[in-house]
């Protein structure tokens, strides 16, 4: 009994010896900034975005001036995006644009918070304040850049976005209607009457609002 108390004994100090070491080896510091730039792209190669956004808070904390750190944003941006994680995307582009943002990259970068913003959509009724918001970005840089190489692929989003704030609008109408509320309707009617999109410019969504806002 007594051994055998000895034998559990021994194993937990030996695993709490490798778990101690363990972390010890994974707290890290004072390293150079390409180190960091790196690791974190091992992390993003992997899947492992959450590690990465830490490495990259490691980088910055030690390296405020390096050059590494504005392309590490720019990375973590599209990575964040590819994964279909807008909010962090914007973050990060935000950060970009104000310590490194210019005319000459701002039409990109502007571009880039659009499309975030247009594929972070997922639902018109928990959405509508985001719906104006981007509506307004996209007609700023319709307006900013007419002739830019971005500007045809906003448009579109432009127009879909209207059509969706058109059917989200007549939507709450009909519901104002059914509940006897006619000047309530009248209201959310006279909207759709400011532009230029009619009901007969838009087939409705049959398989649901997300895949048809996009495809």
């Amino acid at each position: 009994m007594r051994r055998t108390a000895l034998f559990l004994l021994t194993g937990i100090f030996l695993l709490t010896f490798m778990a101690g070491c363990g972390s010890k080896s994974e707290e890290e510091y004072e390293k150079p900034a390409l180190y960091w730039y790196q690791k974190m792209m091992k992390k993003i190669a992997s899947g492992n975005l959450e590690k990465a956004d830490n490495i990259f808070t490691s980088l910055e904390s030690e390296h405020i001036s390096s050059p590494l750190i504005p392309q590490a944003m720019l990375i973590l941006m599209q990575a964040h995006m590819d994964n279909e994680e807008y909010l962090l995307a914007n973050f990060y582009l935000d950060e970009y644009m104000k310590r490194y943002g210019s005319f000459k990259n701002r039409e990109l970068a502007e571009f880039i918070q659009i499309k975030a913003a247009f594929y972070g959509l997922r639902s018109p009724q928990r959405d509508q304040k985001l719906i104006g918001d981007t509506l307004i970005r996209a007609r700023n840089y319709i307006v900013t850049y007419p002739q830019g190489e971005f500007t045809p692929m906003v448009h579109t989003m432009e127009v879909r976005l209207q059509m969706t704030q058109f059917l989200l609008n007549e939507k709450i109408a009909s519901l104002y209607d059914r509940r006897g509320k006619p000047k309530a309707a009248e209201i959310y009617r006279k909207k759709n009457d400011v532009g230029w999109i009619r009901m007969d410019d838009i087939e409705p969504p049959s398989g649901g609002w997300f895949g048809w806002l996009f495809e």
